[in-house]
């Protein structure tokens, strides 16, 4: 499927202000994912840490739409979250949503990232433009969401049907 109006690559760590006692509450939380089955690693892979793209880094779920979601124990404001798909070879992933909520299964959220421009994945077409995936990651303003929960959608990637997942950082203020 062909990629319209890809955003230029990104060349550096993104930059955004955070108010003060901002932290990474994804760091080590709970992870489930879609595919309870995956081809490659766990899901806890995408809150270690860890960014590098070697196999045993990152969450390789089937091909379709799949997701991700991070259980950050208590619903805090959330100001920014940065995700890292495969980056070790030049590749847009399909279909990108990212929704935060307060109820785990997603009934009532906020999107808050959405690059679907055809809704193929048939959760609401969005207007967010697809990307290069880099060593930098992908940062989303989430605007001071309140949310416990943090989900994130893709529907395969320019090189193959596969989705990978290998790190996403939730920066918000613990209550």
């Amino acid at each position: 499927k062909g990629i319209k109006n890809l955003a230029p690559e990104t060349k550096k760590f993104p930059k955004f202000l955070v108010p003060e006692g901002t932290v990474n509450l994804a760091q080590g939380k709970k992870v489930s994912a879609s595919d309870d089955y995956p081809i490659l690693g766990e899901p806890e892979l995408i809150t270690d840490g860890e960014k590098e793209t070697g196999e045993g880094y990152f969450l390789e779920l089937i091909e379709g739409t799949q997701w991700v979601q991070i259980d950050l124990e208590k619903s805090c404001p959330i100001y920014a979250i940065v995700m890292w798909h495969f980056h070790g070879q030049k590749r847009a992933y399909h279909d990108i949503i990212v929704q935060v909520s307060d109820d785990p299964e997603f009934k009532e959220s906020v999107t808050q990232f959405n690059n679907d421009y055809d809704n193929s994945s048939k959760l609401g077409k969005g207007n967010n433009q697809p990307y290069i995936e880099s060593r930098f990651g992908q940062l989303v303003d989430a605007k001071g969401t309140q949310a416990r929960y943090v989900r994130l959608y893709s529907n395969g990637n320019s090189a193959n049907e596969m989705n990978h997942y290998i790190e996403v950082e939730v920066f918000g203020k613990p209550e």
